[in-house]
């Protein structure tokens, strides 16, 4: 995937000199981060009781009862996250904890297995694990995983090979290393991981991590343990996540999971399951805890954002069905009742007015009136909206079963723009999809130039087992054809974006500090209302709260800045 984007970088006057052209201003500081936990731990001695784990073969092998499995069939009932499950009956509570063990986490893929990381550390964390950023002193690994390519799956299968090495290492000590493969991959490849590589101790898909602490007390023991069943219900509402960095300015919320527009080219809903969404009530809850630790932008996430629907609240289930993007249809039929996207947008928009408000993925068929209008009227709901085409061709959307055409298509971007002035737009492309002609390309190429989007994600066609596309299409596009046509739509989207980036320079720009720039160590890096990144000198600057006081910005911080020079990458 080539994520694209542009930089706007700060006007500078002489070097060295007084930045009297330059308008840079704080607004306010950021509170304090408080309440989250430190991951800076002494390191426990490891000190195992004899025969803790002496006869857990055999009374694994007996397992759970019949009784056992007709005991838990009954409707799941939400309770409160304090209240602690029972232990399998082949397991104790002792066992089930982690006795201090260290846990390293990696992350890959989109940002919904960042959300994912951070549930499955709030759940292990609660089970007594300690969370490490040293590979060397791991006692469990866990990789989160994305199957959204093959690409994806290559970077860990690789990725595997080198922890092999460190595991042979580890089987002489006391206490063995364990590895575990997380999310989308593991739900996708199943047992093949397993059988394919037997240093894999633990699978969980991304509706089982609240089983982790079990599946990893099973592998304690040598065995393989795995856990992909998916849910019609989970949603996680009643887990905080924890964090991963303490001082982090931007969190992402998880508003709901899974899909169900089962696009031909996508392996989404194979991995993650149906749609169902958190209650507006949790949502909202976590959102305020937010606040009051000192975070300024929230994310909220979802494979399909702007169909949130909320059934928990029996008296909003018959409430009409909120209304398609003008010109489009979905694959399922039209879903009645439930608490909408503009509602729950419209609640978390009031928690903290100096809380940036944003929202990925959304599909396109999903913006009725009262979402973008909400949009324009709030001052904290970030004025960019990704709105992913994956084509120009209206054969190919209908081959992709997108549930539009371009004509559509362009009808909604040219109403978002007069219904948001200067909303930046960012979108999604697929390069080489099955039967897609050089006509077909040329067609989106024209709808890069058409539209001249803010921020691009283009990448080329990867066949999924499992999806509409495998089963009923040909992956007839050569891979240098894919490729030769993903760096032509890599050089026009630079083009466009260009010229549409150009109309920041020379205006102020509300910039959210994030941190230093990766470039220079000499420069601060932050992003504006329409996501972009800006680049601007660490130096003291006028704290309009304060009056003569003159400090230095700091992550979370907001400040003004006068853009002067233009780059895309």
């Amino acid at each position: 995937m080539h994520p694209l984007q542009c930089v706007l970088r700060m006007q500078r006057c002489q070097r060295w000199g007084p930045l009297a052209s330059v308008s840079w201003v704080l607004l306010r500081t950021c509170r304090a981060h408080s309440g989250l936990p430190s991951t800076a731990c002494s390191s426990p001695e490891r000190q195992q009781e004899d025969g803790v784990w002496k006869d857990f073969s055999s009374r694994l092998a007996t397992g759970p009862t019949f009784q056992h499995f007709l005991r838990n069939a009954s409707v799941p009932q939400e309770k409160p996250s304090s209240e602690v499950d029972d232990p399998p009956p082949y397991l104790t509570v002792d066992e089930l904890s982690g006795r201090q063990r260290k846990v390293y986490l990696e992350t890959y893929g989109c940002q919904m297995n960042v959300n994912d990381t951070e549930i499955a550390w709030s759940i292990l964390q609660k089970s007594g694990y300690l969370r490490t950023s040293n590979l060397q002193e791991a006692d469990v690994i866990l990789l989160v995983t994305c199957s959204i390519r093959e690409k994806a799956e290559q970077t860990i299968w690789n990725r595997l090979q080198q922890l092999k090495v460190l595991k042979s290492k580890r089987l002489r000590s006391r206490v063995p290393l364990k590895i575990g493969i997380l999310g989308c991959m593991a739900e996708r490849l199943k047992e093949e991981i397993l059988n394919r590589e037997k240093m894999v101790d633990i699978l969980a898909g991304p509706d089982a991590y609240r089983d982790l602490p079990r599946l990893l007390a099973v592998a304690k023991s040598g065995q393989q343990a795995a856990n992909v069943l998916l849910s019609l219900d989970e949603t996680y509402a009643d887990v905080m996540p924890v964090q991963m960095s303490p001082s982090a300015t931007s969190a992402f919320v998880s508003i709901m999971r899974g899909c169900d527009n089962m696009c031909s080219y996508c392996i989404v809903p194979f991995t993650r399951g149906r749609e169902r969404s958190r209650p507006v009530a949790s949502i909202l809850e976590e959102v305020r805890k937010l606040s009051e630790q000192g975070l300024k932008e929230v994310t909220l996430l979802g494979q399909n954002v702007n169909s949130f629907r909320d059934t928990s609240e029996v008296q909003f289930n018959n409430a009409v069905s909120t209304n398609l993007s003008r010109g489009f249809s979905s694959n399922y039929k039209t879903k009645q009742g439930g608490l909408r996207f503009a509602h729950l947008l419209d609640q978390v928009s009031r928690i903290d007015p100096e809380m940036r408000i944003r929202f990925t993925s959304p599909h396109p068929k999903d913006f009725p009136d009262e979402v973008l209008q909400l949009i324009h009227e709030r001052d904290n709901i970030c004025k960019q909206i990704h709105l992913p085409a994956q084509s120009g061709s209206s054969r190919v959307l209908e081959a992709m079963r997108r549930g539009y055409s371009r004509e559509a298509y362009v009808e909604l971007v040219h109403h978002i723009r007069e219904s948001i002035p200067g909303v930046s737009l960012s979108s999604d492309f697929i390069a080489g999809f099955c039967g897609e002609t050089e006509e077909d390309h040329f067609q989106t190429v024209s709808l890069l130039q058409e539209v001249q989007y803010n921020m691009g994600f283009l990448f080329a066609y990867s066949m999924r087992q499992k999806t509409r596309a495998y089963h009923r299409l040909k992956d007839d596009i050569p891979e240098e054809v894919k490729l030769r046509r993903l760096e032509e739509l890599i050089t026009v989207f630079r083009e466009e974006a260009t010229k549409a980036n150009k109309a920041f320079v020379g205006c102020t720009q509300l910039v959210l500090v994030e941190g230093l720039s990766k470039r220079s160590a000499t420069d601060l890096c932050g992003r504006n209302d329409g996501n972009l990144k800006v680049i601007f000198p660490d130096a003291e600057m006028e704290d309009v709260t304060n009056s003569g006081l003159r400090v230095r910005a700091q992550p979370g911080d907001y400040v003004l800045v006068k853009v002067g020079v233009l780059s895309c990458f």
